[in-house]
């Protein structure tokens, strides 16, 4: 079934067959979601080219701030989530994405403001780097060239590091959180080096060839991970600091592309509380009302409606900055025990776990076969991954 001029047709039961047929998938993604998914591995590349010939020395010349604030919306400040996690709990300032317009009360001269907004007109991202320049802040802004929060930037006499704007927002993260990575590192606040860049570039093109639309879905991780997912309500749970941050990207993308309903956050909170999901009217309750002898969906109770599907991310490597085992254990065990809480409740789970030395390749890997996963899950349904019209018509409706 394919998708009406509005984007939002579709239907219940994804296409299984629609994954395995390139070309199908081709017509079903004319935006092209699926080619700039796979750009992740050069957007890190190109970034980290157009960082350096941004002139960064006048962050470095002021010397250490009190507080690193990363101000945007969406995906923009999902990067300040990134940078908080890669620097790790040692971070000598706070790192704080701000999510609002403006910025908050504290910041003045003592302060970093880096604004980020991949299109360069976001009023969170304007609206910081105006605040910045008034309260003499030091400023960093990342995004489109030729835009509104350039010249901001320009006007401030604020370094600027032009993202040119190639797709929407969620398919740019790697392109706007280089940036932000080595504006901070200039700061004196991340040791992210060349070698760290390289091998997550590599590591992102790696998978997008795992990943790729003509590899069928028993080899394919990303489809495999669409169709375990499908008709259900997703849970994902990060085992670290660094995965919760993969579990909230791949909450973002889940809702964006494939338009499902999500629960995302960390397997620590989760322990406290959201555990007892499993045990609700979607999860364990609706195992014990199933017919032994039918053969439902697995991802629906007997009278239709959609069940839990577990996914865990799993990080399994310490922050760079951390010298205990402790945490690491503590992480393992609680995956474990929540995977057989899970296994006893017959809700099915999915793990994917990280891989690679440093934290940024370790995110990653996390991060990457989740964002495919969620592509391919829209087109499952008949959904064109580009096209979101409830977005476009909040925009519409709230804008001015």
């Amino acid at each position: 079934m394919m998708p009406g001029a509005s984007g939002v047709s579709g239907h219940r039961h994804a296409d299984e067959e629609l994954l395995d047929n390139p070309q199908a998938l081709a017509l079903q993604d004319p935006g092209g979601m699926l080619r700039f998914t796979a750009s992740a591995g050069a957007q890190v590349r190109e970034s980290t080219a157009l960082t350096a010939e941004a002139d960064l020395t006048a962050l470095s010349d002021d010397g250490r701030p009190r507080a690193v604030v990363i101000a945007g919306i969406g995906t923009a400040a999902r990067t300040g989530d990134v940078l908080a996690t890669v620097a790790g709990p040692r971070c000598p300032v706070p790192v704080i994405a701000h999510r609002s317009a403006g910025v908050p009360g504290w910041v003045g001269a003592a302060d970093v403001v880096i604004a980020v907004s991949a299109s360069g007109r976001s009023p969170e991202a304007l609206g910081a780097a105006e605040a910045a320049a008034r309260r003499g802040a030091r400023l960093v802004a990342v995004g489109a060239p030729d835009s509104l929060l350039q010249a901001v930037a320009e006007r401030a006499r604020a370094p600027f590091i032009p993202v040119p704007r190639r797709a929407p927002a969620r398919a740019s993260l790697w392109g706007l959180t280089v940036p932000v990575l080595l504006a901070a590192r200039a700061l004196g606040l991340v040791k992210v080096n060349e070698a760290d860049l390289a091998e997550t570039a590599t590591r992102l093109d790696a998978d997008a060839e795992r990943c790729r639309p003509d590899a069928e879905s028993f080899v394919n991780p990303a489809k495999s991970l669409a169709l375990g997912i499908a008709g259900s309500i997703p849970v994902v749970w990060g085992s670290s600091p660094l995965a919760t941050v993969a579990a909230r990207r791949f909450a973002d993308t889940l809702a964006a592309n494939a338009r499902y309903p999500v629960i995302a956050g960390a397997l620590g909170e989760a322990g406290r509380g959201r555990v007892g999901l499993l045990d609700g009217v979607f999860g364990g309750l609706a195992e014990a009302g199933r017919d032994i002898f039918a053969d439902p969906d697995e991802n629906e109770t007997p009278d239709g409606q959609s069940r839990l599907r577990l996914v865990i991310l799993r990080d399994g490597g310490l922050n760079p900055e951390e010298d205990a085992d402790e945490p690491l254990v503590v992480e393992e065990r609680r995956a474990d025990a929540v995977q057989t809480l899970a296994e006893r409740r017959g809700v099915r789970c999915d793990v994917v776990t990280a891989e690679g030395g440093s934290a940024l390749e370790r995110l990653a890997s996390l991060v990457a076969v989740p964002d495919f996963a969620s592509i391919y899950l829209g087109l499952a349904h008949g959904l064109d991954p580009m096209a979101v019209p409830a977005i476009s018509e909040m925009k519409e409706l709230s804008n001015p």
